[in-house]
Parts: structure tokens; C-alpha cells; sequence
């Protein structure tokens, strides 16, 4: 049974220690999560997506977040780049990315899941309900923080239907790590700590 892996905002912003809203701990999570990555076999993988949080710069001091956060993750600049590249995924092995303007994957309606192959654009939505269709019940999540992005990935997962799990030694919480997020948020959920 294949199973799809989310790589949730790996960018410099949140994974290097000089970055606008680091995650302590994260820069040593890199070699981890390349390796990892480059281990995943085609046979049990039906595809990973990276996501990247993305503000511009003219906006963002009107949003929401910035009554709480510095500016960060801004389109197109150092701080918004992903530490991993796509390229250490088998090639047989289709990659995606979304850019989302919220720290939470499934909050905006607009959100599109964009091919790497080939620059194709699914509607977030139709893109996962189309992985529940093809019989793909399982998502693998990796990425920061634990207690924040991660947590709403997995919370979105479970309203739809997939099974998660999530490498421990693949994430960093703020304030709280993934077990404590996973026994305190997801208790008798299809959630559940993976090596």
C-alpha cells in the first residue's frame, strides 16, 4: 500500500537559527530529512509535497499574523527558500509544492497543489480527495514546528480521511514536541508516532 509524504515548511525562515521565526533545534533536522527523503522507495510512495509559507511584503503588515510575528516567509527572498531540495527524491516519485499565506494548510479556500514535473496546478481539495480515491489512506508528515504547522497539517489530514504518522526525529516543536502534541491533541485519532 503506497502512502504520500508532506514536508511541511522547510524554509530557512523557520529551519536556520539566524531565521526570522526559527524553530530552535530545526538546522539539525537537514541531514535527517535528506536522508530520508532519499530513501523513500517508488514502490510505497505515491508522491511528496513541500509546502512553503509565503507572504509579500506589501501585505503582510495588514494580516492577521503580523499582530503576532515578524515579518517572515517572504515570496521570493533568502528567509521563504526550502533547505531541501526536491532533488533528492527518486525521480519516480512525483513531487508537488503549495504556497500557502497562513500558517495552517487548509484555512484558505484558494490553496493549489502544484506538479514539480510539469508546473500543473490541482485545487488543494480535489488533489487529496483524488489520493483517497486511488486507495492512498496514509500520510507520512515531516517538517516544523510540531505544535503549530505540523499539528494543522495532521488535524486537516484527519478531517479527510488519512491515517498519519510522523517520524519523531523528522520534526521540532515550539513549545511542545510531536509526542505530547499527538497524545494531547490526537487521542483516539489515526495518528500515530512512525520511525
Amino acid at each position: 500500500m503506497q502512502r504520500f509524504v508532506i514536508v511541511v515548511d522547510t524554509q530557512v525562515d523557520f529551519m536556520h537559527a539566524d531565521g526570522a521565526l526559527a524553530v530552535s533545534g530545526a538546522a539539525a533536522l537537514e541531514p535527517a530529512m535528506r536522508a530520508w527523503l532519499g530513501c523513500l522507495d517508488p514502490a510505497d510512495t505515491a508522491g511528496v509535497l513541500f509546502t512553503f509559507d509565503t507572504h509579500d511584503a506589501d501585505t503582510y503588515p495588514a494580516s492577521a499574523e503580523a499582530r503576532q510575528f515578524p515579518i517572515h516567509c517572504v515570496r521570493a527572498t533568502p528567509g521563504w527558500a526550502n533547505v531541501l531540495d526536491p532533488a533528492v527524491i527518486d525521480r519516480a516519485i512525483p513531487a508537488f509544492r503549495a504556497e500557502k499565506g497562513v500558517f495552517d494548510l487548509w484555512a484558505e479556500p484558494d490553496v493549489a497543489i502544484e506538479a514539480l514535473a510539469d508546473g500543473g496546478r490541482t485545487p488543494r481539495d480535489t488533489f487529496f480527495a483524488a489520493l483517497k480515491a486511488k486507495g492512498i489512506d496514509t500520510v507520512t508528515v515531516i517538517g516544523v514546528a510540531a505544535d503549530y504547522r505540523v499539528r494543522w497539517a495532521i488535524d486537516g489530514l484527519v478531517a479527510r480521511g488519512f491515517a498519519v504518522e510522523v517520524p519523531a526525529h523528522l520534526t521540532r516543536g515550539i513549545a511542545r514536541p510531536i509526542d505530547a502534541v499527538i497524545r494531547d491533541d490526537f487521542a483516539g485519532a489515526p495518528v500515530r508516532l512512525a520511525v
